[in-house]
Order: structure tokens, then C-alpha cells, then sequence
């Protein structure tokens, strides 16, 4: 597989990261840079960690993951989405208690975000594909996207405020909404 199609595939992968990157920024509280970092780091490790075990798995782990792994990503991504809307509508609720760069909730999107990278492994698998260097760009564009994506939505939460994380939330649920009718109706 050559580096443009990798690339290529490193990109769509790192759509939901650059959403939920989007989203994480519209919240407007304290984005401090390591805060900013973790999140980049850890959502495209995951990304690249995923590909990588997906492809260690190969086919034997296929048939047990991919009758459940849409409502987990579901899930995790519409309890996070229901949080930012919650608090976007309610001018005292807050999304996150702490800091979402920390902690359960950024293994919860990391998760969310980097199943999608375990399938995509899986298929790796059966492919003459170099997964090292596959694993590593899909990291990086993942990580690349995940600095822009909350750059992007600090820059409008300070424009347009608590509207933005409902807007932010409204893009979440999407994306989860989208992984389960792709993997229920189009499968």
C-alpha cells in the first residue's frame, strides 16, 4: 500500500478526533498548552495503537468485537454529547467537572474515536501493508487534526459562547448515530 492511500485513510479516521477535538474546544474554560497536548497525544496514540493491535488480531478477534464495537463508540460518544448540550442550554451546568484532557472521559473519547482504527487494522492484516509505518501516520494525522480541531473550537466558543458546545454536542450524538446506522444497516 503506498503512502498517499495510508494517508488517505489516516484522514477519514481522524474525522471523528478532529469533531471531538472541535467540540472539546468550543468549552470554555481553562485550555491550557499541556491540556491542549495530552488530548492531541492521546487521541492519536490511540489511533495509531488501535491500527496496530487490529492488525496483531488479524481476522481471529473480527467476528468478536464487530458485533458490539458500534454501540460501544455509540455510547461513549452520545453520554459525552448529552453532557456539552446539557451544559450549552443550562448557563450553570458544566460539561466537565474537570479537566476532559485527564482521566476517564479522555480514555472514554480516545476509545470512542479509535475503533473505527481497529477495524481498519484488522483489514491491514490481510494486506501487504508495512503496519509501522501505517500505525504511525495514522497517529500523526490523528494528532495533527486533534491540534487543529481545538484550535478551530476555541476560536468559535469565544465567538458565540455556550451555543457552540450545543453545537458541539449536536456533533457528537451525529457521529454516533452515524457508527451504529453504518454498522447495523450497511454491514
Amino acid at each position: 500500500m503506498d503512502f498517499l492511500t495510508t494517508f488517505l485513510i489516516a484522514i477519514g479516521l481522524a474525522m471523528d478526533v478532529f469533531a471531538v477535538s472541535l467540540g472539546i474546544g468550543t468549552i470554555q474554560g481553562n485550555h491550557t498548552p499541556r491540556s491542549i497536548f495530552r488530548l492531541s497525544f492521546h487521541f492519536g496514540l490511540f489511533q495509531g495503537l488501535m491500527t496496530f493491535l487490529g492488525w496483531l488480531a488479524g481476522s481471529s478477534i473480527a467476528s468478536l468485537i464487530s458485533s458490539f464495537d458500534h454501540w460501544i463508540a455509540a455510547g461513549l460518544l452520545a453520554f459525552v454529547s448529552f453532557r456539552m448540550i446539557r451544559s450549552g442550554i443550562d448557563p450553570k451546568a458544566e460539561v466537565y467537572h474537570s479537566d476532559p484532557s485527564r482521566g476517564s472521559m479522555l480514555v472514554m473519547l480516545s476509545v470512542a474515536t479509535s475503533i473505527d482504527a481497529l477495524a481498519v487494522g484488522i483489514s491491514f492484516a490481510m494486506l501487504a501493508v508495512n503496519i509501522l509505518s501505517s500505525s504511525l501516520t495514522i497517529g500523526l494525522v490523528s494528532s495533527t487534526l486533534s491540534l487543529i480541531g481545538l484550535g478551530l473550537g476555541h476560536r468559535l466558543g469565544t465567538m458565540f459562547g455556550k451555543r457552540m458546545e450545543i453545537l458541539g454536542g449536536l456533533i457528537l450524538l451525529f457521529i454516533g448515530v452515524r457508527i451504529l446506522v453504518s454498522h447495523l444497516f450497511f454491514q
